[in-house]
């Protein structure tokens, strides 16, 4: 089989123009709120790790039994952490309360399936393989509010797995809610084992904002935050 020839794009740049549309008030107001959130809990979910950093499987778990494992922390004094597990709580809420009005607008108004959504040729490998050489080159795509094959699928794997995921371990260590609904913690064997689930995921979504961080300076740290401040990218025409 012959080697497919990547094209390279051609060479853009900004224009002094205003800008077009790029997100919706709800959308930016739900990312910031959003974000908040994240920070608040990658905040206390570390205070609530250093109380305690030990790891377990199945429904009983604590200090002086067996664990599955630990991590190489300084266990904090004083015990569990108060404060922590009450902003964890708090957070978590306002995540999941934003994060599925951010979901239902989405459906309503299609926007996932207008940009998030890849078609039968974006599934491709030549589409597959032009993406990651967009990554590794560091090129920007020609038409600003654009995603690749990657960063499609990524951000639909977060939103609608990783996420719902998330949530679903984090109820199943709830005493009020496992009263109601114990299916929440039986599906995940236990308490613990829902709370090491719960540790693996959140591991994988502070991953995730890392390189989402990492794209957007890559892409353009200026054009990009003024668009989810202001809903509107700078209009970038390619030279002739």
């Amino acid at each position: 089989m012959s080697e497919i020839a990547y094209v390279p794009r051609p060479a853009i740049q900004t224009s002094g123009v205003p800008g077009s549309r790029r997100h919706s008030t709800l959308v930016r107001i739900t990312h910031w709120i959003f974000a908040l959130s994240f920070f608040g809990l990658a905040v206390s979910g570390v205070a609530i790790i250093l109380a305690h950093p030990h790891f377990y499987w199945g429904e009983t778990g604590g200090t002086g039994t067996p664990s599955l494992f630990d991590l190489p922390l300084t266990t904090m004094l004083g015990g569990p952490s108060g404060w922590g597990r009450s902003l964890h709580f708090l957070a978590a809420w306002m995540a999941v309360l934003t994060g599925l009005l951010y979901v239902v607008s989405g459906i309503v108004t299609q926007h996932f399936r207008r940009r998030l959504l890849p078609s039968l040729a974006d599934l491709s490998w030549h589409s597959f393989r032009a993406s990651v050489l967009d990554h590794l080159r560091f090129r920007r795509p020609v038409v600003e509010d654009s995603y690749n094959v990657i960063q499609r699928l990524s951000y639909l794997t977060v939103i609608f797995l990783l996420f719902p995921l998330t949530i679903i371990t984090g109820l199943a260590m709830s005493p009020v809610i496992t009263s109601v609904i114990p299916q929440v913690v039986t599906i995940f064997g236990g308490h613990q084992s829902a709370r090491t689930i719960h540790f693996f995921l959140a591991d994988l979504l502070f991953l995730f904002l890392l390189v989402h961080i990492a794209m957007v300076i890559l892409a353009g740290f200026a054009s990009r935050m003024r668009a989810m401040i202001t809903g509107r990218a700078p209009v970038r025409k390619e030279l002739a």
